[in-house]
């Protein structure tokens, strides 16, 4: 798919039909997010993968956006393993596990995947729910299928402002 229709087309889905993810899709997804770009190519990013209905009720008990989704992405960073910029008031760790999830929220429309991105949810419990090490955060919950028929955007999803209201040239 051209770029810039993936990117003008995908929305976040909020229902999901009962048929699983082909392997061989989100083998894509997850290499998507294995080849993002990270601060010092540090790679700080972990994926974990909840397929399994054990899995899944550990999601449906952290957050209620799981939406039927057969698949959902659990995307944390090992907050030892960061960079920490200049000044030390930041680091790497929410950047890179962001870009890394947007990685794979674009390469699942690409592959003809619908997702959501979630962060309805408390990343301490998330963490302890699904068992993560201590030193992980838990930085967003990414579900991933094939949209339900019947699914559609939300109505304000093709409204953006004006490159004019969000850009400034210095």
């Amino acid at each position: 798919m051209e770029f810039t229709d993936v990117i003008k087309n995908r929305y976040s889905c909020k229902k999901f039909a009962d048929k699983p993810v082909a392997k061989e899709l989100l083998e894509a997804v997850l290499q998507a997010g294995r080849l993002a770009p990270t601060a010092k190519n540090l790679q700080e990013q972990r994926i974990y993968v909840a397929e399994s209905p054990q899995s899944l009720a550990k999601i449906d008990k952290i957050t209620p956006c799981r939406y039927g989704a057969p698949t959902v992405l659990v995307v944390a960073f090992n907050k030892h393993n960061v960079f920490t910029y200049p000044g030390g008031k930041r680091d790497s760790g929410v950047e890179d596990a962001s870009i890394v999830a947007t990685h794979m929220l674009l390469a699942a429309a690409n592959a003809g995947l619908d997702s959501c991105w979630i962060n309805y949810f408390d990343p301490d419990l998330a963490a302890r729910e699904l068992g993560l090490p201590e030193e992980e955060e838990v930085l967003m919950l990414l579900d991933l299928g094939h949209a339900a028929p019947d699914a559609a955007p939300m109505p304000t999803h093709a409204s953006r402002k004006e490159l004019s209201e969000t850009v400034v040239y210095l």
